[in-house]
């Protein structure tokens, strides 16, 4: 109903916090990293489980801490409308107002990506983003409350700011992609199966969308990101991965899907299966479950 403000937003203030601690703490070692990592993940965590004991036994103070975490985390929204802009732009020809549309989205250098690749772009980040900022917290939601969305949120933001493979981070951002790569698993995998149950919802066969899932998931470098990037790319119909420029980083990424690239109207059909798997199904399929144990 909200969406994310456009400043002032909690996750960009743990993002700051993050960052000067960065510069306080980094070291080209593992260990500077997991003390970071616990540091600031181990923290938030810490802060949510203590507001979330003082919250217990009164509903209404329940129901605030739990919708404020979940609304914190929750990026649905804000992702289907960065991607729909995107195609908006390159569906109009404008491929420069795309390319400054694009870090909204994706990690990846644009300066030299044409309609078909940003596209691809876009689709992969609205896969991968629907597991990371959707799914993951209503799953961690479920299985730990507040403290739980809250924690995952943390590590999912660590990872995105030092979780990578470049010179400054391998050692240092170890720790907080590995715990990201264990939190994010779970929702992945339900974002994976829902996708390929929503197919038809987008013009699309949960059977390729399925065998898609199970012949090329496993090949993205990303434990993660990789069911989801291949369910999309089955329930779509289209091709995704190839190479990626991250500055002076270049990633060859493997096939996903058999189709042509993305085009404009499959971005958009991207952010409609997202919206549909995190406001519907994950939501219907999460709350059963949590009456179901809050019954036994």
């Amino acid at each position: 109903m909200l969406g994310d403000p456009r400043r002032w937003h909690p996750v960009a203030g743990f993002g700051q916090l993050a960052a000067a601690l960065e510069r306080a703490m980094w070291r080209p070692s593992r260990t500077a990293g997991v003390a970071y990592t616990i540091a600031l993940a181990g923290g938030a965590t810490a802060a949510a489980g203590w507001a979330q004991r003082r919250a217990r036994g009164r509903p209404a103070a329940e129901l605030l801490l739990t919708g404020a975490a979940t609304w914190v985390a929750l990026g649905g929204r804000s992702l289907a409308v960065a991607g729909r802009e995107l195609a908006a732009a390159v569906r109009s020809g404008d491929l420069e107002e795309a390319r400054r549309l694009a870090p909204m989205l994706v990690g990846r250098d644009p300066r030299d990506l044409d309609g078909p690749q940003l596209c691809r772009a876009a689709v992969e980040s609205v896969a991968e983003n629907t597991a990371d900022a959707v799914l993951g917290p209503l799953v961690w939601g479920v299985l730990a409350g507040p403290a739980g969305v809250v924690g995952y949120r943390a590590a999912n933001t660590l990872d995105a700011m030092v979780g990578h493979r470049s010179a400054r981070y391998r050692r240092f951002g170890w720790a907080a992609a590995r715990l990201d790569d264990l939190a994010g698993w779970p929702g992945a995998r339900l974002g994976a199966g829902l996708a390929c149950l929503a197919a038809p919802a987008v013009g699309g066969s949960p059977g390729r969308a399925w065998r898609t899932l199970r012949a090329d998931g496993r090949s993205h470098p990303s434990p993660n990101a990789g069911p989801m990037e291949a369910a999309f790319a089955g329930a779509l119909g289209v091709r995704l991965g190839g190479r990626n420029v991250y500055g002076e980083r270049v990633e060859e990424r493997p096939a996903l899907g058999h189709g042509p690239l993305p085009g404009p109207g499959d971005v958009d059909r991207a952010a409609r299966l997202s919206l549909l798997i995190g406001s519907a199904a994950a939501a219907a399929l999460l709350a059963g479950l949590r009456w179901g144990v809050s019954r036994r």
